[in-house]
């Protein structure tokens, strides 16, 4: 039988070596890839250039990066913005390569971490699996006939009509669509440094990453 490379990576504990900046957890590019390399040497990166050769790419607003990196044949891709230090979009013109720069090392972390590798700390767990307490299993509760039947009369419930005017309620609309969890979308808000009282045009970058996670999980 063949060994489930992310089932050996996602059980490497990383705790020690993981760093806090405002409220966010982050392992070291190096560090990550020094791990998965010393496993699986034959692992490597892209960067990903947008047709202008540049190392990013752009709305004309904010930007992004992409990168990729490859295990056993297998590419798993993220998408980042590049953001400050207080993990907001840089409008374009803002930019430097500095700025380019650490949101690729950034992509790349998190890239590793969808083959397994410190994929735990995303999840908000301080352990991974394997070392995590087992929690009681809890009994499953019977329901009273009367709220079975209450479910069974239950009438189907209406779509959500979402205003679309503005670009949170395009992102509101297209995660509803997409039927993506909450833990994605937290993920897509934090990594956008997104709250309820952002501005509405800081949306549009929630938006385009939220496509971007969607393009990831169909490819």
């Amino acid at each position: 039988m063949a060994e489930n490379y992310f089932e050996i990576l996602n059980n490497i504990n990383v705790s020690d070596k993981i760093e806090k900046k405002n409220g966010l957890s982050y392992l070291s590019w190096a560090y990550a890839w020094g791990e998965l390399k010393k496993r699986y040497p034959d692992a490597t990166y892209t960067i990903y250039e947008n047709p202008d050769g540049w190392f990013y790419f752009t709305d004309g607003r904010t930007c992004w990066v992409k990168t990729g990196v490859t295990v056993q044949g297998i590419e798993h891709i993220e998408y980042l913005p590049v953001m400050d230090f207080k993990n907001k979009s840089i409008p374009v013109d803002a930019v430097t390569s500095f700025d380019v720069n650490k949101a690729i090392q950034r992509s790349l972390t998190k890239a590793v971490a969808r083959h397994g590798l410190g994929l735990y700390i995303y999840a908000g767990e301080d352990l991974p699996e394997e070392e995590a307490k087992p929690k009681a299993e809890k009994k499953p509760v019977q329901k009273k006939a009367e709220e079975k039947k209450a479910e069974e009369k239950k009438p189907e419930e209406k779509p959500v009509e979402i205003d679309t005017s503005t670009f949170r309620g395009q992102f509101k609309a297209y995660v509803y669509k997409n039927k993506l969890d909450n833990m994605t979308i937290t993920k897509i808000l934090t990594d956008c440094g997104l709250k309820p009282d952002s501005p509405d045009e800081d949306w549009e970058t929630g938006l385009l990453y939220a496509r971007s996670v969607v393009l990831a999980q169909e490819g």
